[in-house]
């Protein structure tokens, strides 16, 4: 069975390390992007299972217009885990095109039952789909 891919997009280095190690340890295979990259192009060729999206990405990016060019695609469907260390934008609008919202720990605990979570809810959907089809 393929392992799941999971792309991690945050602006600090020491951040998608830890994130990529932690993940990878898991069993995870991880991407990693500093959110400068067209965000379609990016789910284009890392085809992920899920996206980890910081929402700061220095001064003139932000995660939450990421998300919205994401759902405004073909990928709207992918699951994204918004992850930032600032509480205040759960509570923005775009936010809650996001599937799950976390905020930036060391303990990764939640992050990843928040992963697992995205995983088993895009399975069945997609297996309803397919059952839809046929």
């Amino acid at each position: 069975m393929a392992k799941n891919k999971i792309l991690v997009v945050d602006d600090e280095l020491h951040i998608r390390m830890l994130y990529q190690e932690e993940l990878e340890t898991e069993g995870y295979t991880v991407a990693t992007s500093d959110g400068s990259e067209h965000i379609v192009s990016l789910v284009e060729r890392e085809k992920p299972d899920v996206i980890v999206l910081d929402i700061k990405l220095g001064p003139e990016r932000s995660g939450l217009d990421l998300l919205q060019e994401l759902r405004g695609s073909s990928y709207q469907d992918l699951p994204v885990i918004l992850c930032t260390a600032y509480d205040t934008f759960q509570h923005d609008f775009k936010s809650i095109a996001a599937d799950y919202y976390v905020i930036k720990s060391i303990d990764l605990t939640e992050l990843k039952s928040k992963i697992q979570q995205a995983l088993k809810k895009s399975a069945v959907e997609s297996k309803t789909a397919a059952s839809d089809l046929g």
